[in-house]
């Protein structure tokens, strides 16, 4: 994907039209695979840890997609990541999936619903902002807007009464939204390796911390996994893993902080459904309410996103 942008970018002064044209269409593909795919992940993660426990199940989950990438990579002839870009990706690769997915497997492990968990992860926008302006990017009046409408449509759906807290898992994933936001704010300045080799570089550093720091913990796969287990990791490794971050590392690149993050307003709205059609839960008036207020957020923050691209 990234390719594709790097490609278009240098015709852009015979091709405009086309350029704008093609970029604009991986923008709304990537935003499409981020906003349903990863809403669909939290049950993911639900049902493959009746098997894996959580550090290993996203250690194993990183590892494989990041090696499947990696050779993909190599045998297509992409250079191999210098010392100082591998360093680059294991800096983003810690925050992202040490810091942010591993905080949130384990916080899922703990019984915090996986609606709440998707509801959570929606401050990640926020915290991007304000990592942002550490680099002097200051977030446009129509950004903080729509993100601050996008919260309170996800404060309205914590209101649903299967969205059922803890502490300490609350705790986890507040930290995991931290962590992924400043991964994701500075790895735009950080000399990272070219196009999709960023991406299987820091799953395969994230991923191996990932499952040291299981081992260390006493992380065990003590018994044949379940079926269910076993379709959850292949979905993770593929689509949660392999499609969903190279989508995300294309927004970060092309668009801005506060759009590139807004799949986190739209996934708890995701969770919330699948619970429905899948878990038997019922919708509320709470979330009938919120869902729209949700949607409305995202459309401030795309319709600024175009006042800006506009504006070039």
């Amino acid at each position: 994907m990234s390719s594709q942008a790097t490609t278009l970018n240098e015709t852009n002064e015979t091709t405009p039209a086309v350029f704008t044209s093609n970029k604009r269409m991986w923008i709304i593909l990537s935003l499409l695979a981020v906003y349903i795919i990863w809403g669909t992940t939290y049950l993911g993660i639900r049902y493959a840890l009746e098997s894996f426990p959580p550090y290993l199940l996203m250690g194993i989950r990183f590892v494989v997609a990041g090696v499947i990438l990696f050779v993909f990579l190599l045998a297509r002839g992409s250079a191999m990541p210098t010392l100082k870009q591998w360093r680059s990706a294991a800096i983003v690769g810690i925050l992202l999936l040490v810091g942010g997915m591993g905080s949130v497997a384990l916080a899922e492990e703990m019984s915090l619903s996986s609606g709440l968990a998707a509801a959570l992860v929606a401050a990640t926008p926020l915290w991007a902002m304000i990592f942002s302006m550490i680099w002097r990017n200051f977030p446009t009046r129509t950004d903080w807007i729509g993100v601050l409408i996008g919260l309170g449509g996800v404060a309205i759906l914590t209101l649903e009464g299967n969205l059922q807290a803890n502490p300490v898992g609350v705790g986890l994933v507040i930290f995991a939204t931290m962590s992924w936001a400043l991964g994701s704010v500075w790895s735009k300045r950080l000399e990272m390796p070219t196009g999709a080799m960023s991406n299987a570089a820091e799953m395969l550093v994230g991923g191996s911390i990932l499952v040291i720091v299981g081992l260390l913990r006493g992380e065990r796969i003590v018994e044949a996994p379940t079926v269910n287990a076993l379709l959850a990791m292949i979905y993770l490794i593929t689509l949660g893993s392999l499609v969903t971050l190279t989508a995300y590392s294309y927004l970060l690149k092309n668009v801005s902080p506060a759009l590139a993050t807004s799949y986190s307003f739209v996934n708890p709205a995701i969770a919330l459904l699948l619970g429905v059609w899948l878990g038997g839960e019922v919708l509320t008036g709470s979330a009938l309410i919120a869902l729209p207020v949700i949607l409305v957020g995202v459309g401030v923050v795309l319709r600024g996103q175009g006042r800006k691209a506009g504006s070039h």
